[in-house]
């Protein structure tokens, strides 16, 4: 959500009738009027003097944490002793058929519970032969799905399906385009065939109690296939975390434009779906407004492993947060990170295996929490992997603040992360076009340099979008 009174942003010319890419420059560049100026506010507007910390609760400078140690932070707060080899958290195992597996990690080894394939097959179209060509062909196939077809003799051979079981004593399987029939009705070999060509043997994939994933896998769709070859119909995982969103503030509409100081909420569309793609299953979406003993009581009935709160995390007037978190005896981890935006952000764990995330209310400063805080907090409850960071060079420079990490939206081009504008804590503009979010030190960095990168969960190369 926007605070009030935030500027709009300038419009940009329309792109109805551009490419993807020239869409995208102007995302990157910002209006015309304001391109290649060196602008860092989000808008492309000049540069103005270095950023002041403002609307902080006293001492908040000196509570704040590096970004790097937040992140660390998040990831092991929810990390107890899990499922033996996972190293996630305590969490019981569930068993869950398969359709609903996809993303989760396994908390039980995959073991074969038949040999693969569990009978000889054919591995092509053509004609199971018996002995030396040529063959006499009888008038019955064999189809997959079939019995056991009745064996060959030598000289004799069979149409086989690709699938279907092998006849007993077969010798091979001789592929339909290399094989021709006399006007005789005899079968010959247009080519040299191999003993126990095209066959597949019972068991070359795997034999009958064999593991074929560890504890720690994490379920994509080619395990899944696995696992139903393999003949299972359920798997034993790590259950999603629970998540449930709390949007705070009196100023947020749900529907229609923005009137009477009065503005759109966005971040209650979005969390959940964001929550989601990060693995998380959401159990509720509440809106909450600037009701301390509502947000009390929402916070202790929560049933969630993980509480999102949006907005509140300052010393204003409404902010009421941080003075509900203490109390009900709430331990906070992480109170403020040196990271624009998002740098109110929190995390405070209020009871055994429940934890809360305080999110800044504007938008980027949201998204800018989830990846710092919420994200580490929920892979660790999953027994996810973390990803394997990687670093881009920056294809254009990008100003830095003085003593606090910057998170940037990008897109990827080639071997090349591009920052985009709209930057500012308040736009979503930007991050709508990025595939993800350069961190960028204290000080900035130059064009060329090196930065890492944090995919977004539905750009990554992995199974990090899971929606339902």
């Amino acid at each position: 959500m926007t605070a009030p009174g935030t500027r709009a942003q300038t419009p940009a010319e329309d792109t109805d009738d551009l490419d993807v890419e020239e869409a995208l420059a102007l995302v990157r560049e910002g209006p015309r009027e304001n391109r290649d100026d060196g602008a860092d506010d989000g808008t492309g507007r000049p540069p103005g003097p270095p950023p002041q910390p403002s609307g902080e609760r006293p001492a908040e400078r000196h509570r704040a944490v590096p970004w790097p140690r937040a992140r660390e932070t998040a990831a092991r707060a929810a990390r107890t002793q899990g499922p033996k080899g996972t190293g996630g958290a305590r969490r019981v195992p569930v068993s869950v058929p398969l359709a609903d597996a996809l993303g989760l990690v396994l908390a039980a080894a995959l073991d074969a519970l038949t040999d693969l394939p569990s009978f000889d097959t054919s591995a092509m179209d053509g004609w199971a032969v018996a002995g030396p060509g040529p063959w006499q062909v009888r008038d019955e196939g064999v189809l997959a799905g079939h019995a056991q077809p009745e064996p060959l003799t030598d000289g004799e051979a069979v149409r086989i399906a690709t699938g279907a079981r092998i006849p007993a004593d077969t010798t091979a399987v001789l592929r339909t385009e290399h094989g021709r029939i006399d006007a005789q009705g005899r079968l010959h070999t247009t080519r040299e065939m191999l003993h126990g060509q095209d066959i597949r043997p019972r068991g070359q994939e795997c034999r009958i109690g064999d593991q074929l994933l560890p504890v720690g896998t994490l379920v994509t769709p080619a395990v899944l296939g696995l696992a139903a070859a393999a003949g299972y119909d359920t798997v034993t995982v790590v259950p999603r975390p629970r998540a449930e969103v709390l949007v705070l503030g009196d100023e947020l509409l749900t529907e229609g434009l923005p009137h009477d100081g009065l503005i759109r909420d966005a971040l209650g569309p979005m969390l959940p779906s964001w929550l989601r793609a990060l693995g998380a299953e959401v159990i509720a979406v509440r809106r909450i407004g600037d009701d301390a003993q509502a947000l009390r009581k929402a916070v202790t009935g929560s049933k969630a492993d993980l509480i999102i709160t949006t907005g509140g995390t300052a010393a204003g007037p409404v902010d009421h947060v941080h003075p509900i978190l203490e109390r009900i005896g709430a331990e906070l981890l992480v109170d403020g990170v040196k990271v624009r935006p998002g740098h109110p952000m929190l995390l405070a764990r209020t009871k055994d295996h429940q934890h809360l995330v305080g999110l800044p209310g504007n938008p980027l400063a949201a998204v800018s929490g989830l990846l710092t805080l919420a994200e580490p907090l929920l892979r660790t409850l999953a027994a996810r992997p973390a990803p394997e960071p990687y670093r881009l060079p920056l294809r254009e420079a990008v100003q830095g603040h003085p003593y606090d990490t910057r998170l940037i939206p990008v897109v990827l081009r080639g071997d090349h992360a591009v920052p985009l504008h709209y930057n500012g804590p308040a736009m979503l503009r930007g991050i709508a076009a990025a595939d993800g979010l350069a961190v960028v030190p204290p000080g900035g960095a130059r064009q060329g340099e090196e930065a890492e990168v944090l995919d977004l969960p539905w750009a990554a190369a992995g199974i990090g979008v899971c929606f339902t």
